[in-house]
């Protein structure tokens, strides 16, 4: 049985480290034996902060990944990894290069920028309040509010795609569609939402709702997490969306970032026709 490998992995940003954190998932998912121990080192804003992260780097070398737009404090990590012989990486340095070259013009270093207060950040905030306000379809008669309306039966990932799409800045409604109860009159009526049902395959979702069951002891729910039945649930899910021409996203194997990504990717295309009119 081979035995994952360990690296220690330094993240130094003066600001949330969020972007370094990122682009270090995207690249160690890579390594499938090779396990990164992650050292998050955020809001690293003065010579002292770095001098005490310089001493953990020491004490457990490493790749250093770095955001640090004072060239000052950059130069010195950059010179002290140099001085330990082990990688020292600024990520977005290069990407800087490119836009400073095409656009003709150098960029303006702004600390944290990306988490501004600005308008896009407060339509985030507007959209997540009004996510959880409206989940597992609550307040129906403000559906027509919504950007986004996802639909979908029991343990189809609705809530959490719901929050992530709502962290991108769109106001999402989620609407659950329970065996014997009909939807609410409000998704059968024209609206302006964008609406998209999620679905799965029956052995995905009653494996889940199976795990469900036993979280919170309903071992009485036999139909919940009979295939059969999830298979007609999934049945009626497509006919009601065949029915009003809504597209369907099956999240079986798909992440909540994929399956948030696909949604948006449908939401512009059918917004696309009404700005070019």
């Amino acid at each position: 049985m081979d035995i994952q490998r360990t690296f220690h992995l330094h993240l130094v940003s003066d600001a949330t480290g969020e972007t370094l954190a990122t682009i270090a998932k995207a690249v160690s998912v890579q390594y499938a034996m090779v396990r990164a121990t992650e050292h998050l080192h955020p809001l690293v804003r003065s010579r002292r902060e770095l001098d005490r992260i310089l001493k953990e780097v020491e004490a457990q070398p490493g790749i250093v990944l770095y955001t640090l737009f004072n060239r000052e404090m950059a130069d010195a990590l950059e010179q002290s990894c140099k001085d330990l012989n082990i990688p020292c990486i600024a990520p977005l340095k290069h990407v800087l290069q490119v836009f400073d070259s095409y656009l003709g013009m150098a960029s303006t270093p702004t600390v944290g920028g990306q988490h501004q207060l600005d308008a896009d950040y407060f339509r985030r905030i507007e959209a997540l309040n009004f996510t959880m306000l409206h989940d597992d379809g609550h307040l129906p008669e403000n559906l027509d509010d919504a950007d986004i309306i996802l639909l979908g039966i029991s343990r189809t990932s609705k809530t959490p795609t719901s929050i992530y799409l709502a962290n991108r800045g769109f106001k999402t409604a989620n609407v659950p569609l329970v065996p014997g109860m009909t939807p609410p009159p409000q998704i059968e009526e024209e609206t302006k939402a964008f609406v998209v049902a999620l679905v799965a395959s029956p052995e995905r979702i009653a494996q889940v709702r199976h795990n469900r069951v036993i979280e919170h002891a309903h071992g009485h729910l036999a139909d919940y997490v009979d295939r059969d039945a999830i298979a007609a649930e999934i049945a009626q899910t497509r006919q009601l969306c065949a029915r009003h021409g809504w597209p369907i996203i099956d999240v079986t194997r798909r992440s909540i970032e994929e399956s948030a990504a696909a949604i948006i990717r449908l939401y512009h295309d059918r917004e696309a026709p009404a700005l070019e009119a």
